[in-house]
């Protein structure tokens, strides 16, 4: 223990060392966060202001947008502060980023696999939708989310704090993610890759085994539909949320559910970078390009405005 000097900060290596591609990141990240903002935001205004998409799904996705906003906010400031070549990050900021970081993906991936139990419903019983599908249930299982979200965030957090650092502890990343700030460990991390694998796998693979099962059940029923414009449009209902689970489950799992043993930094600054700023920035356009109702109320808003 006298080997260990009491770490007060981290240091963030950054996505790159490069100094010509400095600026130009901080310009695109820049621009990719404010876009982030701005499409959630939007999504957000649009369902409250227009009465058509009072409806469960649409509650479901003015709370995804509420967590990609939250989301983005947590990784982008401090990585265009890593471009500006302020490096530097507190310890309490690292565990506060780290913590925040885990609710929300964490809540993501609940939220996602609330909204297929939602797309089941509506396609598989859709005559009992309004009656199984009431606000109650919508708010219970939002709730749920956010207190996995919470649970799993301060198991994986807690860990982290009864790990001791040496100075200087420099984190090869540009965000305080777990596997990173466990390379910076001095102590033995073994607890801490047990938690990592367990939890995030059991809250992986249970909502991804939700999705997977609720999809199989609207297959199943779309398949039974008799007319090809009643299955077209059923499916059309699920593709927006098919791709949004696409995309953020493909670049999770691979930077959380590997074994340290495996775990690629470059690769995952890669991924990172994809879950953590580019999916925010996706959601809202995903669900807005390929869903007619909110075209349909995006043009009502904008004709009452002129």
């Amino acid at each position: 223990m006298n080997n260990y000097t009491m770490v007060t900060n981290f240091i963030l290596l950054g996505l790159t060392n490069q100094q010509e591609l400095q600026i130009p990141l901080f310009v695109l990240f820049l621009l990719i966060y404010v876009l982030t903002l701005a499409g959630n935001m939007g999504m957000i205004v649009l369902i409250r202001i227009s009465p058509r998409l009072h409806t469960p799904m649409y509650f479901f996705l003015i709370n995804l947008s509420v967590v990609d906003l939250c989301y983005s906010s947590v990784f982008a400031p401090r990585l265009l502060m890593s471009l500006a070549q302020s490096k530097t990050i507190s310890f309490a900021g690292c565990i506060t980023q780290h913590c925040f970081f885990v609710v929300f993906v964490s809540t993501e991936g609940f939220l996602l696999a609330a909204m297929a139990y939602d797309r089941y419903v509506a396609i598989c019983n859709p005559l009992l939708y309004t009656a199984i599908m009431t606000k109650r249930v919508c708010i219970h299982l939002v709730a749920g989310s956010y207190l996995g979200g919470l649970l799993n965030s301060l198991t994986h957090t807690s860990g982290l704090l009864r790990l001791s650092f040496c100075a200087p502890a420099i984190i090869n990343h540009f965000f305080c993610d777990t596997p990173a700030v466990l390379t910076a460990a001095c102590s033995d991390i073994h607890i801490n890759e047990l938690l990592l694998v367990t939890f995030s796998g059991v809250v992986a693979l249970s909502t991804l085994f939700i999705i997977v099962i609720s999809y199989l059940c609207i297959l199943s029923a779309i398949i039974k539909i008799h007319s090809s414009e009643g299955r077209i449009k059923a499916f059309s209902t699920c593709a927006s949320h098919l791709t949004a689970v696409t995309l953020f489950y493909g670049p999770v799992s691979l930077s959380h559910l590997l074994p340290m043993s495996m775990y690629s930094q470059d690769q995952e600054k890669v991924s990172a970078v994809f879950y953590t700023l580019v999916v925010p920035l996706l959601n809202p356009l995903i669900y807005s390009l390929r869903n007619k109702e909110v075209k349909d109320a995006l043009k009502t808003v904008i004709n009452v405005q002129k």
